[in-house]
């Protein structure tokens, strides 16, 4: 048996139900009562905001739960994004937190994926930081 899942939006907040984009007119609690794929707004990332790896690699991933209608083609190019974030990462941390991401999006749990990915972002942008704060090396 499926528990239902209670969400409060604002005024104003959107909610992405199923590929449904659901804006509240005023402050609203909902209770989902079955199994449904949603994306709260807060969680979504705008094109001009996936300026990392990582980053990259969730808006693909969002794509699916926003236009299920597409998630097939989507699907290819999350492999291929997620292939190629694999190889410019060394940090074990994000490795093994990538190949969490490929098992929950493999058991169509695209939510705890993006998840998980969103809990990637701090240690990214540890990496990030240090790789600039590094001298360039002489040739």
């Amino acid at each position: 048996m499926t528990k239902a899942m209670q969400i409060s939006l604002r005024a104003g907040e959107r909610i992405f139900i199923n590929g449904a984009v659901v804006r509240a007119d005023r402050k609203v609690s909902l209770e989902l009562m079955n199994d449904v794929v949603f994306l709260l707004e807060a969680h979504v990332l705008q094109a001009e905001e996936t300026t990392t790896p990582l980053r990259q690699l969730y808006f693909v991933l969002q794509a699916i739960l926003m236009d299920p209608q597409n998630a097939r083609p989507t699907l290819v190019l999350f492999e291929d994004v997620l292939e190629s974030t694999l190889a410019s990462f060394s940090n074990e941390t994000v490795v093994s937190g990538l190949k969490f991401v490929r098992q929950m999006v493999a058991a169509n749990r695209t939510f705890d994926a993006l998840r998980a990915i969103r809990g990637l972002f701090p240690v990214e942008a540890k990496i990030l930081e240090s790789t600039a704060a590094r001298p360039p090396r002489a040739a």
